[in-house]
């Protein structure tokens, strides 16, 4: 409902009086199935036997997240809000885990700071409504129409996490040595902590384009879609040679030893890094906010499909690089369905053909770290060495290509720079 709240609202970012009325539908919406998920939450849950405690904290997060209207800023681009909201609430946060929390005994009060920082971080948001909201009668509103939308951004995103989950139970159930799961999960998070930095792309993107796509202006459209393929690009291919270069010195600083397992489950994954990005750009930044919703819901169940198949092929030979391969091919076949359904739409032989410059600036800069782990033997100083080297080679590899994205990128921020400087200077 968030995702649908945040395209209904870029859709109407120039109508005051519409985008009112649009917003306290869907958040009145967003009530009654928050208030039915908490219901089903707690009759299944906090009534059961075990962790009671926790999930009645928990269930404050249920309910937290009925005042949840990042949606509503973001579809009208108002991201700085959300940004400056989040990085508070989060250093607030860290501090009080720090502070409060020092054995296992202060599980509780870890769930309490959790949900209350989502609680406080989700009501600051309200105190920004009046400035963009105007006067709208109760019996003006029409719940009803967004139900159907809404169930159709459902299913997908229903899909994605079942078979982002299914992984790690379907290890389990399958593999007797339960360690397969925990080196799984670890290797997972890594890599999704990169992944957030490339598809939160798509948080920016998706409203940007509904409000383009919705004015009928399609060489926009197409003109920020590239800029979108370039970033992945950007980011993707030194993330992915990066973590095969330095995985092996990165895993037993970051998690000890014992888990050298992690290094090749490490590598296979960032795989992922690529191909979530490009599908993250064809999918949510495109077809979601082009009203294509269907052929965004079919690319993401057959991934599903692909993924379970190739679990049940793989896992029980594999065990945790089994699921890794699944995890990479269902996400690739994703990627390529809606290439497929888009190939209409772009010219896909120039989409590919940008990814040029950083394909051959990030091999570079992998041979470059390779031959520091060659001669700096101790793995934190080798890590370090690889970071720094391998970043500035590979900016250095962009410039000598002259790669037309990066030069555009540089001109902004000295642009941006001289503009600082002079407001400084008045």
């Amino acid at each position: 409902m968030a995702l649908y709240g945040r395209r209904q609202i870029a859709y109407e970012q120039e109508k005051g009086k519409k985008y009112s009325k649009t917003f306290w539908e869907i958040f009145l919406l967003r009530i009654i199935t928050m208030l039915i998920s908490t219901i089903i939450f707690y009759c299944i849950f906090v009534n059961g036997e075990k962790y009671q405690l926790y999930y009645k904290i928990l269930l404050l997060e249920l309910l937290a997240n009925c005042f949840d209207i990042s949606w509503f800023f973001q579809g009208l681009e108002e991201f700085k809000k959300t940004v400056t909201r989040n990085v508070i609430i989060k250093l607030i946060s860290v501090i009080c885990i720090f502070t409060f929390i020092k054995t296992h005994e202060d599980l509780p009060m870890y769930f309490v700071i959790y949900v209350l920082s989502t609680l406080i971080g989700n009501i600051s948001l309200w105190f920004y409504l009046p400035k963009f909201l105007k006067k709208v009668r109760l019996k003006q509103l029409n719940l009803v129409k967004h139900i159907k939308p809404t169930i159709g951004l459902f299913i997908p995103q229903i899909a994605i996490q079942v078979y982002t989950v299914l992984d790690k139970t379907m290890i389990g159930f399958i593999i007797s040595d339960k360690s397969e799961v925990g080196f799984y999960e670890q290797s997972q998070k890594i890599i999704k902590v990169l992944l957030t930095i490339i598809t939160s792309l798509g948080t920016v993107m998706l409203p940007r384009i509904a409000n383009i796509f919705e004015k009928g202006n399609k060489t926009q459209v197409n003109t920020y879609m590239k800029k979108s393929f370039n970033t992945v690009y950007l980011l993707a291919f030194p993330m992915i040679f990066g973590i095969i270069a330095v995985s092996p010195n990165f895993v037993p600083i970051f998690f000890g030893q014992g888990y050298e397992r992690v290094v090749s489950l490490m590598s296979i994954t960032s795989l992922i890094l690529l191909f979530i990005g490009l599908s993250n750009a064809t999918g949510t930044q495109y077809l979601l906010p082009t009203k294509r919703q269907k052929e965004y819901t079919i690319s993401v169940i057959i991934g599903a499909l692909a993924n379970f198949i190739l679990n049940i092929c793989l896992i029980w030979k594999f065990g945790a690089i089994g699921a890794s391969i699944g995890t990479v091919v269902a996400e690739l076949t994703v990627t390529l369905v809606q290439i497929y359904f888009v190939r209409k739409d772009f010219n896909i032989k120039k989409v590919i053909f940008l990814a040029k410059n950083y394909f051959i600036s990030a091999l570079v800069m992998f041979i470059v770290c390779i031959i520091v782990e060659k001669i700096v033997k101790d793995n934190v100083e080798t890590l370090i060495a690889q970071l720094v080297l391998g970043v500035i080679t590979y900016g250095i590899c962009l410039l000598i290509l002259k790669d037309e994205f990066l030069q555009e990128i540089i001109c902004r921020i000295r642009n941006k720079g001289l503009q600082i400087k002079g407001n400084i200077k008045k």
